[in-house]
C-alpha cells in the first residue's frame, strides 16, 4: 500500500488551544525551552495561530475560540472537570532539567519524575491551564529501530 504520510520534517504535529495562547507561548518557550516558530495576531488581539517548536517537532495552538466550525469542537480541560483526552509527549535529553523547569515555573506535576521498567526516565505534569505534558528519555523510534535489530 502506497503511504499517504507527505515527505517532510514531521508528520504528527500535536494541536491546542489555550484562553489566553500569548501567555501559555511565552510559558511554554522560556520554561521548555519551544522555540517560537510563527504567531499570527487577529484584529482583537488573540493568537490566531500560532507554530512551537522543540527540535523537529511542532505544536500548532492559538486563543480558545468556540465561534468557529474547530473552536466549536474543542474545550478547556477545566470545562471537563480538569481531564484530558489527549497529552503532549516530548523527548528529551534531560528529563531531571525539564523537571526542575516544571517546578519552578509552577506546573502542577501529576506524575513525578521516576525510572520506568522499559528503561525511561521522565514526568507528566498540567501548564498552567491545565493541559498534559510528559517529557522522558523513551524514543519509540529508536526502541522500533532496537526490535527490529536495525
Amino acid at each position: 500500500m502506497p503511504t499517504l504520510a507527505a515527505n517532510t520534517t514531521t508528520t504528527v504535529i500535536a494541536c491546542m488551544s489555550y484562553r489566553n495562547a500569548a501567555a501559555a507561548i511565552d510559558w511554554l518557550c522560556n520554561t521548555f525551552g519551544f522555540v517560537k516558530r510563527a504567531s499570527y495576531v487577529g484584529p482583537d488581539g488573540s493568537i490566531v495561530h500560532a507554530e512551537l517548536t522543540f527540535g523537529n517537532g511542532m505544536i500548532m495552538t492559538g486563543t480558545a475560540r468556540q465561534d468557529s466550525d474547530y473552536g466549536k469542537l474543542m474545550r478547556q480541560p477545566d470545562e471537563v472537570g480538569g481531564f484530558s483526552t489527549q497529552s503532549v509527549y516530548v523527548i528529551t535529553t534531560d528529563p531531571d532539567e525539564m523537571y526542575r523547569r516544571a517546578k519552578a515555573a509552577g506546573a502542577r506535576i501529576l506524575m513525578d519524575i521516576k525510572d520506568e521498567d522499559y528503561g525511561s526516565r521522565g514526568f507528566t505534569c498540567a501548564d498552567p491551564e491545565g493541559h498534559l505534558w510528559t517529557f522522558g528519555t523513551y524514543d519509540p523510534w529508536k526502541a522500533a529501530q532496537s526490535a527490529s535489530g536495525s
